[in-house]
């Protein structure tokens, strides 16, 4: 029996994400919208997309594939396997299922979990239930595996900039240098309709995007409170964002991302509005010390107000992990992970002993916030080496640019594909790197077929 763990958390992380991608200020001019609004209005720079040779199961293949080669990890030693999406390929069968054949060849076949799916939150009921299985009287002593894959896709429209695509994995286990602050958490679950699928013959999602902000940020405040509560009981001490070195938010524009971490210094205020030391900032944001809740979502002068007063803040305590989320945009379940990855791209020799504050988001709505207190750890699980195994500025700068035109027509095609069945791909593997799995054939009973890039 394994001895209990401890220090339990994120011990490996890889992501992939596609080669194509098309410039925002690209689509603006395209779409006839005025100059920024894409830009500065969402705050998005780049966005990646599918071809017609990859999907979520390509991308999840390709990201395992590559954890477990680059940490030199025998897949014997997987024992947990936990797939986080809201891209539904299959009704019944799992993500998961078709990552089984990589554990299959070498005799594992003795792997738990299977898919988790609400919108964008998937990704953390996924980490949630390998962490907890380490922790767990369950645990036989090998790593879980988590993976969030997703390809966010809108039909013609405001919300489409807001499209993205990506894959990402983490190694759980004990000794971990992304360590798990268990006790932590603070969550927020309701019923609304603020972005939901229920077309199931459409991949794309029906959006109330004003009700999805007002949503998001209502959650937020909620699970801030939760967590500040816990905090204090734990430590015996009130908790504000000068308690944490920095904040994560799940990113479905980067616009938004500005607005979260404004609002949990106003949530600050109201809290300390009396004693709180930034005289300057108490004087802009003392007239809207009145408003109600509501009133609160939609007041757009509080909303500049907060922004302006928590710029500083923001940018040494967020700004470093809005990187990959600006180039590569909304990746529904991986991308507040893609989101630390940056942090630790951008941060990895200084983030030792530094705690890091997680917010996820997933419309419909479920939500939560939880932290991690970060140590530098031991190679080739070390976060020196997290970042070195990610290779992001690589990934990034060996992208393929689309015009909209030609994004356009991509969309049109996989619009035409979705659910379909005996077609074979055109197979061109030209723009992926060697070891990227592609998408070949849907042959006539829809079953999927997928061969890797040699080189």
């Amino acid at each position: 029996m394994a001895s209990q763990p401890k220090d339990v958390g994120i011990l490996a992380m890889d992501i992939y994400f596609p080669p194509t991608s098309v410039q925002q200020e690209a689509l603006e001019a395209h779409d006839g919208a005025s100059k920024g609004k894409y830009t500065i209005g969402l705050g998005q720079d780049c966005m990646a997309f599918c071809t017609e040779v990859e999907d979520v199961i390509s991308m999840s293949l390709t990201a395992v594939t590559s954890l477990l080669e680059k940490y030199k990890i025998d897949p014997k030693q997987i024992g947990r396997l936990e797939v986080g999406s809201e891209t539904v390929i299959d009704k019944s069968k799992s993500i998961k299922t078709f990552l089984m054949q990589l554990f299959e060849e070498c005799g594992n076949t003795d792997i738990e979990g299977v898919d988790s799916t609400n919108a964008c939150y998937g990704g953390t009921a996924a980490l949630f239930n390998c962490v907890n299985w380490v922790e767990s009287n369950s645990w036989d002593g090998r790593y879980g595996l988590v993976v969030c894959t997703d390809s966010a896709v809108y039909a013609e429209g405001p919300a489409r900039p807001t499209g993205g695509a990506a894959a990402i994995t983490m190694l759980i286990g004990p000794d971990a240098p992304v360590v798990f602050e268990s006790k932590l958490r603070g969550s927020h679950m309701s019923h609304v309709y603020d972005f939901y699928k229920p077309d199931l013959a459409s991949e794309y999602p029906v959006v109330d995007g004003k009700l999805s902000q007002t949503c998001y940020l209502m959650a937020l405040d909620s699970c801030y409170k939760r967590f500040c509560e816990k905090f204090e009981k734990l430590e015996g001490s009130s908790f504000s964002i000068s308690d944490a070195d920095y904040f994560v938010f799940h990113s479905p524009y980067n616009k938004l991302v500005q607005k979260s971490f404004a609002r949990l210094y106003f949530d600050d205020f109201l809290r300390n509005s009396s004693s709180f030391v930034d005289e300057v900032a108490r004087e802009k944001l003392a007239p809207y010390l009145s408003l109600s809740g509501d009133e609160s979502y939609q007041s757009r002068d509080l909303e500049k107000a907060t922004q302006q007063v928590a710029k500083q803040l923001y940018d040494a305590k967020v700004q470093p992990s809005t990187l990959i989320p600006k180039q590569v945009g909304n990746m529904y379940t991986a991308s507040l992970y893609a989101a630390f990855s940056s942090l630790l791209h951008n941060k990895n020799s200084s983030l030792a002993g530094k705690r890091v504050v997680m917010f996820s988001y997933g419309s419909g709505l479920t939500a939560t916030m939880f932290s991690f207190q970060l140590r530098e750890g031991q190679y080739p699980f070390s976060l020196s080496n997290i970042a070195t195994v990610m290779d992001v500025s690589g990934k990034l700068k060996s992208r393929h640019e689309f015009t909209p035109e030609n994004f356009i027509q991509t969309l049109k095609l996989m619009e035409h594909r979705y659910g379909a069945k005996d077609f074979v791909t055109s197979k061109d593997s030209s723009l992926l790197s060697p070891g990227t799995y592609y998408l070949t054939q849907v042959d006539s009973l829809y079953r999927r077929f997928y061969a890797k890039k040699s080189g």
